[in-house]
């Protein structure tokens, strides 16, 4: 058992992306369930202070105010450990401390810079490849139901699949078709519904030269279709694969 107390605040991770997990170097740290919402929660809310009302008006929206603010304190005092080394909390406010790494804030900062780069010169742009459609892969807290998490993962996901497909669109045109593929894949599997991402991965199979694999993935695009919305697939699709099929 690690002695978190005895850990520097750079040591700390703390991981959101496929599932919460906190680890103190090489050592997953577990702390309850409540612990777990309330180290989310200021992770995700901003990188600054987070005023305890809101809080405990958002972890339990429910519960009359005293009550929330008496369980905030009480998941405060369950953190002693952990938490004197994963947060700093004031009287008011409860933030990060200073050198706990996120995967959420590095994945987001990634996907920004993805979707940035498209308005540079093509020579200014960083060097992204499959490692970068691998860390836009995963969803923010999967399994959570709270309010606040299905908003923060919905905008996430939003976020995460325009970057994917911008990806596909690039290496499309550096003719990289496997990374093309792999990231048109990602997009389809955050929005599977989703026409752009559908036609990404359409696109890439028949660049690859793989026709007959974009024709099955239009097929099952329009069987998904029917069985969820009762419509059939987008007329663009049609075309591209009368054209290039």
């Amino acid at each position: 058992m690690v002695s978190v107390n005895e850990a520097a605040p750079h040591h700390v991770r703390l991981e959101l992306l496929g599932g919460f997990s906190l680890a103190v170097g090489d050592t997953r740290v577990t702390v309850p369930p409540a612990s777990e919402r309330l180290l989310a929660f200021v992770a995700v809310s901003c990188r600054g202070a987070v005023p305890r009302g809101l809080i405990a008006g958002s972890l339990w929206p429910e519960a009359p105010e005293h009550c929330a603010y008496a369980n905030l304190r009480s998941v405060l005092a369950r953190l002693r450990g952990t938490g004197r080394t994963a947060l700093e909390i004031s009287p008011s406010t409860v933030r990060l401390a200073a050198g706990v790494s996120v995967d959420f804030h590095r994945c987001r900062a990634l996907a920004a810079r993805v979707l940035d780069s498209h308005a540079h010169a093509p020579h200014h742009r960083p060097r992204f490849g499959a490692h970068t459609v691998l860390q836009l892969s995963a969803d923010l807290l999967p399994g959570w139901y709270e309010d606040w998490t299905l908003h923060e993962a919905e905008a996430w996901r939003q976020m995460r699949t325009h970057a994917l497909e911008r990806l596909a669109a690039d290496f499309l045109g550096a003719r990289r078709h496997p990374e093309a593929v792999l990231a048109a894949h990602a997009a389809v599997r955050a929005e599977p519904l989703r026409e752009s991402s559908r036609l990404a991965l359409i696109r890439a199979h028949l660049e690859e030269g793989n026709t007959s694999q974009a024709r099955r993935e239009f097929e099952r695009y329009a069987r998904r279709l029917r069985a969820e919305t009762g419509a059939g697939p987008p007329d663009r699709l049609r075309r591209l694969l009368r054209e290039r099929g």
